[in-house]
């Protein structure tokens, strides 16, 4: 009965992890690496080990990683204020108030706004809103598939 209930917790977690890399209130790759995790600890490390345990951990942080840097890069890229890296942060939270479409688009409305009120200028806040969100966008998709790709090794590992 307890190993059905940690395997169940295990996929229960990546499952929720793999949702949560595109909503940003749920931690998605550290939730499926606890999912991970608990999956090769139910099976006593026995077909999960340290070595692929460490590719996935490792592949988690970079994910967490790209998550930050990417719309910033993005920003930085189009020459963005301060305000204008405030105001997509602020965008990305008030968008999960209006579900996946507001997640997606929140972020540009949010850089656009604090780009406009640094600069005043509609052009710069336009350009600068597009390339944060199009840069937040490529990072989640990106987030997603390294999800996906931890997922992948640790079913490979767990095949005989």
């Amino acid at each position: 009965m307890t190993t059905v209930l940690l395997w169940t917790a295990c996929w229960g977690l990546i499952v929720i992890g793999v949702i949560g890399t595109v909503l940003p209130a749920l931690p998605g790759t550290v939730l499926v690496l606890v999912g991970i995790v608990l999956g090769a600890w139910a099976d006593g490390f026995t077909r999960v080990g340290g070595g692929t345990l460490a590719v996935v951990g490792a592949l988690a942080v970079l994910a967490w990683a790209l998550d930050y840097v990417a719309g910033l890069l993005g920003a930085k890229k189009a020459g963005a204020s301060r305000q204008a890296l405030i105001g997509a942060a602020i965008g990305t939270f008030a968008g999960l108030l209006f579900g996946l479409v507001g997640v997606l688009f929140m972020p540009l409305v949010g850089a656009a706004v604090g780009e406009y009120l640094a600069r005043r200028d509609h052009e710069q806040a336009v350009k600068v809103g597009l390339a944060t969100w199009l840069c937040l966008l490529a990072g989640m998709l990106t987030k997603v598939v390294i999800a996906f790709v931890m997922v992948g090794i640790f079913i490979a590992a767990l095949l005989p």
